[in-house]
């Protein structure tokens, strides 16, 4: 039997247009996340009416493998954390 294969887990970030918060929550993504081989989608949440209905106004919003691990702040400290912990 061999050992189970470990996937990466999937980041998104919903966003949208002229968003400071947004913006600096990209810019800490952009700074950690290839160091560690991993990047990340952006969703614009007034483009999808189902993120428009889960999130409002509540923006940014980093998700998970599709569930809310961040919402309108992150640093790098909370980023590592957020990528170290285990399903």
């Amino acid at each position: 039997m061999g050992l189970p294969m470990i996937t990466a887990p999937i980041f998104e970030l919903v966003t949208r247009e002229r968003c400071h918060l947004c913006e600096e929550m990209r810019a800490v993504l952009d700074e950690v996340l290839p160091t560690l081989g991993l990047g990340y989608g952006v969703v614009d949440v007034d483009a999808d009416s189902e993120l428009r209905t889960r999130f409002g106004d509540t923006v940014p919003v980093l998700l998970r493998d599709g569930k809310p691990v961040a919402k309108v702040r992150l640093d790098r400290e909370q980023l590592l954390r957020i990528v170290r912990r285990r399903r």
